[in-house]
């Protein structure tokens, strides 16, 4: 039996290896505890510490297993999408009809429709205008942007070209059930001529080539209701977006491909960025509202869970060509979406055991609410330090092992990004498209201490926006805003005071006990106790320009822009100065 043979798709075998190498990563960081902890006896402080760290373990084992499965794969296959997702190799069937829905709710529409015309474009001169049909379905409730929205979709239609791919537009009369009652909607009354959906968010940015290939596995496959693409950042200007989107991309395609390999036809789906099979969405994928009334929030992986228990497929392709979309413009949108987030991902809580799903459905809700409980996991372990260190319970502590746990255990959350990063840095030809390998490990150095700086601070926000739930907070699902902005040292301030001061008095204790430990958890502490200059100076012009003009943390399609710019550059020369000399 070989595991890595895409002709055998036995599951069991594929995820007893994934369990193996979970059990690999986390039994020894549970020894390094173990070595860590009881010299000296254990305290009451120590126990909890012991708790809170084996808690956070699946979540760091999960990481490693994945990226080193997908690093394995990236690495040793020359075509890792279709070794993971075969059926975009595989003989299509009878032509399909798929509907491009766009959702949409009080958007900036001359955001949206420039990358919708980019995408018509290449499907009519792929000769493919007959097969698909762009709809909007809004949400928009305000008249001022309602009629903003109607004329520029209007004026959108009105300038395509003649016999091109149909344009149409439709607004619910209410927005129950958020975007997945949109959708809902738009299937049970719009979609009848149609056999798929391609799912489209507002900031999504999608090639004809990407969707292409999506339908045709749809058409190859008639078992598979839902094919995922990957998802990858648009080209960032301003620095938060920018660097958050280096790493996010590096991480998610080892992640992806690894979790693919072993998770087969129980796959994920993220809400946009996919085509999805019309009639068993509609039939299985229909969402009621939870025991106490409230819609469903994180709707998309809840939809993927109900396709796998009606035996159905669903799959991702850990591709990133052809498939963007917009990532928050500074820290404070950042913080905005870990909270909502969240709040879907905690709601999973109620449906869970819910009788009739399978094992894998479980697994995938669980892994999304552990994503969230990890975050006052972690933060909770450094107070119990400082109980502990004022206890004189860590006396005995070993500060060399002390310091190896903390390093394994970044080193093992980080796994994903790490591993995108060697990929690239393995594969010259994988690395060209970024500028090469000396922009790669340019590139990922600056991540990397952006990522030690914020991902404690989005820790702090995860936590506080958990007691928020825990107290009965609620959260709807309110309009995002895209646009890039600065941010104001105020609005930094009034966001962001708690976790500055959370840093600030972590660090005064943590120094007052003990200069080894302090020098262990400053890594981890500089990011909150530096959040207010952190959110100004990420979202300012002037690091965003610095960053773009050394190409720091630039992707593929902002080289590939660049460069278009660069060779048109040369040609409108000539006119320019004929026309002044004329």
């Amino acid at each position: 039996m070989n595991l890595f043979d895409p002709a055998d798709e036995r599951p069991i075998p594929r995820r007893a290896l994934f369990l193996l190498l979970c059990l690999a990563v986390a039994l020894p960081l549970a020894g390094l505890l173990w070595h860590v902890l009881s010299p000296g006896g254990w305290t009451g402080w120590e126990v909890a510490i012991a708790a809170l760290y084996l808690g956070t373990l699946p979540w760091t084992a999960i990481c490693v297993a994945n990226a080193l499965i997908g690093l394995l794969i990236l690495l040793a296959r020359p075509d890792p999408p279709a070794f993971v997702v075969p059926q975009v190799a595989w003989p299509p069937g009878p032509p399909l009809r798929t509907a491009i829905a766009v959702c949409i709710r009080n958007e900036a529409m001359e955001a949206v429709l420039p990358p919708l015309a980019r995408l018509l474009d290449g499907l009519e001169a792929a000769g493919e205008a007959g097969r698909f049909t762009l709809w909007f379905l809004s949400d928009t409730r305000d008249p001022l942007h309602a009629a903003a929205e109607d004329a520029a979709i209007a004026g959108f239609a009105v300038a395509r070209p003649p016999g091109g791919i149909p344009v149409r537009h439709r607004r619910r009369a209410d927005n129950a059930g958020f975007k997945a009652g949109n959708v809902m909607d738009f299937l049970d009354h719009h979609a009848e001529d149609h056999d798929l959906a391609l799912m489209l968010d507002a900031d999504s940015e999608m090639s004809a080539s990407a969707v292409l290939r999506l339908v045709h596995a749809m058409r190859a496959d008639p078992c598979l209701a839902l094919l995922q693409q990957l998802i990858v950042g648009r080209p960032a200007p301003r620095a938060f977006p920018r660097l958050f989107q280096f790493g996010m991309r590096a991480g998610m395609r080892a992640w992806a491909t690894g979790q693919g390999w072993w998770q087969l036809d129980d796959g994920p789906y993220w809400g946009h960025n996919a085509v999805l099979r019309i009639a068993p969405f509609r039939d299985h994928a229909r969402l009621a509202p939870l025991p106490d009334g409230s819609a469903i929030l994180s709707h998309d992986q809840v939809e993927a869970v109900r396709l796998h228990a009606a035996g159905w497929r669903v799959r991702c392709l850990p591709a990133e060509e052809g498939s963007l979309e917009g990532n928050p413009p500074a820290l404070p949108e950042f913080l905005a979406r870990d909270v909502r987030w969240g709040a879907g991902n905690m709601q999973y809580r109620h449906l869970i055991l819910r009788p009739g799903l399978r094992p894998m459905g479980r697994w995938q809700m669980a892994q999304a609410m552990l994503l969230f409980l990890c975050a006052p996991l972690w933060w909770g372990m450094l107070p119990a330090g400082i109980g502990n260190a004022l206890t004189g319970g860590g006396a005995a502590t070993p500060m060399g092992p002390l310091a190896a746990l903390v390093l394994t255990t970044w080193l093992g959350n980080a796994a994903p990004k790490l591993c995108g990063f060697a990929e690239l840095l393995a594969r010259p030809d994988r690395a060209a498209p970024y500028g090469g390998r000396a922009a790669v490990l340019r590139g990922a150095a600056a991540e990397i201490l952006f990522s030690l700086l914020t991902e404690p601070v989005s820790l702090i926000n995860k936590s506080l926006a958990l007691g928020r739930l825990a107290l009965g907070a609620r959260d709807g699902w309110a309009p995002q805003n895209r646009a890039e902005r600065g941010v104001a040292w105020a609005d930094a301030a009034r966001l962001l005071l708690p976790h500055t001061l959370f840093g600030l008095a972590a660090t005064a204790a943590l120094a007052a006990v003990s200069a080894p430990a302090l020098l262990l958890a400053a890594p981890f502490l500089a990011g909150p106790v530096l959040a207010i200059p952190l959110c100004v100076l990420t979202a300012s012009p002037g690091l965003s320009a610095w960053l773009v003009r050394h190409r720091i943390a630039a992707t593929p399609e902002e080289l590939a822009a660049a460069s278009s710019t660069e060779a048109m550059a040369p040609a409108a020369r000539p006119v320019q100065d004929a026309a002044s000399h004329g």
